[in-house]
């Protein structure tokens, strides 16, 4: 977990343990959060991530990795999550951990609070960084954090005690803490709302923030009768692949600028295919 205001001090995690049995499993869920040095999934870094790993047959695995994050840890979140420079000044960096994080994560399904619009992203990058595409392609994601705001528009802390009761956890801001209180949310969830789907698939699809036009993860592009086009700014509704004929120059700025990995990704493609279109490529690798 970050610096978020969606995210308070107080975490209240008393809840049933049931929760196996109410969320059908065909492959492993890992529900996961992380603490990091800000807000800014592009540039700020992982200090500590956690995952708590269900698996269909009812066995839970627990993991917790603090991170070096080679830059400082500000004051202001240290008086969050708890975490210092000192604390991770000789723990492995990310890219060190790389290769174990993903082979976790390898053939499962995704859960956390908010995750969606941070942890994922923020995962993302900083596999990237590791020289590792970590794709969601074949992955299903629970968000406990949309399902919450869908029917209970309020904050993690609000959530916990809404859907659990129970006793203020003292070890709140803490990963593997998070990771279970966000588990424990879910369950609650799933308790309350008896229409709430209880398959992955459909979970994913209820939770899900991205157009099924999208192109990447933050719909710079999409796909327009079959055609990429640009989704934002003054080139909004313009074909990518007449952009690499007509103005090159803005999609270069689209690679120095900050935009996101996969959207950058999107971009190269065009520039190197020589119809000037990623769909060059196929459309399933567009998509990827």
């Amino acid at each position: 977990m970050r610096t978020d205001p969606t995210k308070q001090t107080s975490i209240v995690i008393e809840c049933g343990k049931d929760y196996i049995l109410k969320l059908k499993l065909d492959r492993p869920l890992v529900i996961f959060d992380i603490e990091s040095t800000g807000t800014n999934y592009r540039t700020d870094r992982i200090v500590e991530i956690a995952f708590i790993i269900l698996r269909p047959d009812g066995s839970e695995t627990t993991e917790r990795f603090l991170v070096n994050p080679e830059m400082p840890i500000p004051a202001e979140v240290t008086k969050i999550h708890g975490i210092s420079d000192a604390d991770v000044r000789d723990a492995p960096t990310f890219k060190a951990l790389a290769p174990k994080l993903y082979a976790l994560l390898q053939d499962c399904d995704l859960g956390g609070y908010n995750l969606i619009r941070f942890d994922i992203p923020m995962l993302i990058e900083e596999f990237l960084r590791a020289s590792i595409n970590f794709s969601l392609e074949g992955r299903r994601v629970v968000d406990a954090q949309r399902i919450f705001h869908k029917n209970e528009p309020r904050d993690l802390t609000a959530a916990l005690a809404f859907y659990c009761g129970g006793t203020v956890h003292v070890d709140a801001h803490g990963a593997v803490a998070d990771a279970r209180a966000t588990l424990q949310v879910l369950e609650g969830e799933l308790d309350r709302y008896p229409d709430l789907p209880r398959t992955m698939v459909e979970l994913d699809a209820y939770c899900s923030l991205r157009e099924t036009s999208w192109v990447d993860r933050e719909g710079k592009f999409k796909l327009e009768n079959g055609e990429v086009i640009i989704n934002f700014g003054k080139k909004k509704g313009e074909s990518l692949k007449n952009l690499v004929r007509t103005d090159p120059g803005f999609l270069r700025w689209m690679l120095k600028s900050d935009f996101s990995s996969d959207t950058k990704d999107v971009v190269r493609k065009a520039l190197e295919s020589p119809r000037g279109s990623p769909l060059g490529a196929g459309l399933a690798d567009q998509l990827k």
